[in-house]
């Protein structure tokens, strides 16, 4: 069996473009699905699957070690986020390929199961741009949203409630916090689970700990990227002060870049995207260093429904999984352009029993959703001074 054929399927679903890679075998039928969506990165992802082709066309789809290696090594220059996107994206399809041709779900090929379902949680206005990013500082609308989100059968969101800041805060801001985070606490009981991404807004430990402290009172089952990626003597000075679990990783590539910050013990969970590190072997690399670290897994994956499956495959697989990030009913067609998506039943996902990942993409369907220009969220990052700051 050879690789034939690559190529990428692009699908405008508002808030992002998802990325779907096909790669197609010289077994008549036979051909897998990944995902490789990068905000705002879609033109030059798409590039970089159809570069990365010429190196895989012609191989056995079934030696995934090997195809990894391949890409990385004979790529010769640092691929970076864009790069491990194309090839977390090709890497799923081959272990969708892998699956089909011996009859067995992905996951089983991943180690096993170690759990029937996992956890999902999601964010208000499930992933509505408006709802997640502007609504979210006002109490009674950041409520309600949340809320929303608990009806729909979640047992846990996510919200980004931090204001834009440079090296300072303010104690209007930190008290603005903590009466947000007291008021969705009460508005949602003490049964569901909250999360806190903060974007890495903070630019310095000392406003990145008091903002910490006024959430305290809410009992966050985990804040989110506090700093910056990369900075992991920030990072374990956070872990050490806070009075609430630490999660980080969502813009780490590799097992490299993973490694320093769980050697320093500098986070209580890790978020690999699994759309973003390399794929579902490295994601799997990356759990395992978390697990002798004492540190859990959460993948990050605001993504299509293609990584939501991949995710769901490898938390199935993975003992030290805590819960996973999905975004079900992003579109009123989600479960149009890919079919055989999971159920949600009492805020989880059951372990797939079909081979491969089990679902299929309509690309009838998927056509009639075309690429577009992203809605560039990301420009509002700026002070009342001009001051450009982390979005």
């Amino acid at each position: 069996m050879k690789i034939t054929g690559i190529r990428t399927v692009v699908v405008n679903a508002k808030m992002r473009n998802w990325v779907f890679v096909r790669v197609d075998t010289s077994v008549p039928g036979l051909y897998g699905w990944g995902e490789a969506t990068l905000n705002w990165k879609t033109r030059a992802v798409t590039g970089a699957v159809e570069d990365l082709a010429q190196l895989m066309i012609g191989t056995d789809p079934s030696n995934i070690e090997q195809a990894v290696r391949r890409m990385n090594k004979h790529s010769y220059y640092r691929l970076g986020i864009i790069g491990a996107s194309a090839i977390s994206g090709i890497e799923h399809a081959l272990w969708d390929i892998s699956a089909k041709e011996l009859g067995v779900p992905v996951w089983r090929m991943l180690g096993g199961k170690v759990r029937e379902r996992v956890d999902l949680y999601s964010h208000p206005g499930l992933g509505e741009m408006k709802a997640l990013y502007d609504d979210t500082f006002d109490p009674s609308l950041l409520v309600a949203s949340s809320r929303a989100v608990i009806e729909k059968g979640f047992h846990a969101v996510k919200i980004v409630p931090l204001p834009y800041t440079n090296a300072t805060t303010t104690r209007t801001a930190c008290r603005n916090l903590e009466k947000l985070g007291i008021a969705l606490r009460e508005g949602l009981g003490d049964d569901a689970a909250i999360m806190v991404d903060f974007h890495g807004r903070a630019s310095t430990v000392s406003a990145t700990l008091e903002y910490i402290k006024a959430l305290e009172p809410m009992g966050p089952m985990f804040v989110e990227e506090p700093v910056q990626p990369g900075d992991t003597r920030a990072m374990r000075e956070i872990v050490e002060r806070s009075n609430v679990p630490i999660a980080t990783g969502e813009r780490l590539v590799g097992l490299r870049e993973f490694a320093d910050l769980l050697d320093a013990r500098a986070c209580h969970i890790v978020q690999p995207d699994l759309n973003h590190c390399g794929g579902l072997l490295e994601g799997k690399k990356v759990a395992a260093l978390a697990e002798l670290a004492q540190a859990g897994v959460a993948p990050h994956n605001p993504n299509g429904p293609l990584a939501a499956i991949a995710s769901l495959h490898y938390g199935i697989s993975t003992p030290n999984f805590v819960i996973l990030e999905a975004m079900p009913g992003t579109v009123p067609w989600y479960d149009d352009v890919v079919t055989g998506m999971p159920e949600m039943v009492d805020g989880r996902w059951a372990a797939p029993d079909k081979p491969g990942f089990g679902v299929e993409v309509d690309e009838k369907e998927a056509v009639k959703h075309p690429f577009q220009q992203e809605v560039l969220h990301i420009q509002t990052a700026v002070l009342d001074d001009g001051t450009l700051v982390d979005w």
